[in-house]
């Protein structure tokens, strides 16, 4: 039994959620500071476009521009000696795209919620957008964060179209959990791909737990 797909899940799922984390709380974040009702709404569209598109779609824009011979694949190659597709770090990239959209869309709703003269008052007492943003929307607004973590961490770690797109399916280097369990079922080795399928039951499950006991303890230290 092989369990290297396994091991890279897990390194992919835990690097993807750290970026999805952030790169999703500080776009909500900027989106809320655009004046223009016209600009927000495009920007909002384009940042949660992945989430509508078929991962295999989203996969091909993906390797478009990561590509060996693609704009941004073929200066990363030249400058840094990298090539990003058909890599380990392709996994993660294509995680991060497929996922953000439910980070920063939490994020977001939470945001809107927040009061906005309280926004107003902190920012005549002096306070930057730095400083509303990790001082007054992160806390009032943590369990939609939290939320949005745990359906981005889950969606990361099911990801499958934009991965075999962009990284392929490379045994021991790109072969993901969801890649493990289609190759197998393709191979009739059902119960080595039954195998993968529990192991991402139990990843998912767990992790999913975990979010709600630190919510839970969240919820517990304001009452």
């Amino acid at each position: 039994m092989d369990f290297s797909p396994v091991w890279i899940s897990l390194k992919t799922t835990v690097c993807s959620s750290a970026i999805t984390f952030v790169l999703g709380i500080v776009a909500a974040w900027a989106v809320m500071f655009i004046k223009s009702k016209k600009w927000k709404a495009a920007v909002d569209g384009f940042l949660t476009i992945p989430l509508v598109l078929p991962p295999t779609v989203a996969g091909f824009f993906l390797l478009w521009l990561f590509g060996a011979r693609r704009p941004i694949g073929s200066f990363v190659e030249e400058a840094f000696g990298f090539r990003i597709a058909f890599s380990w770090v392709a996994t993660v990239l294509a995680a991060v795209v497929v996922s953000f959209p439910l980070m920063y869309r939490s994020a977001k709703a939470g945001f809107e919620q927040i009061d906005q003269n309280m926004i107003e008052e902190a920012k005549m007492l002096g306070l930057g957008k730095w400083g509303i943003l990790w001082k007054i929307l992160f806390p009032c607004t943590f369990p939609s964060i939290l939320s949005g973590m745990i359906l981005s961490t889950t969606r990361g770690l099911g990801e499958y179209g934009a991965t075999a797109m962009l990284a392929g399916n490379i045994p021991g280097k790109t072969r993901t959990l969801p890649l493990a369990v289609y190759s197998e079922v393709a191979g009739g080795n059902m119960d080595r791909a039954a195998v993968y399928v529990a192991v991402i039951l139990v990843i998912a499950f767990l992790s999913v737990w975990v979010m709600n006991m630190m919510a839970k303890t969240e919820q517990n230290i304001k009452i």
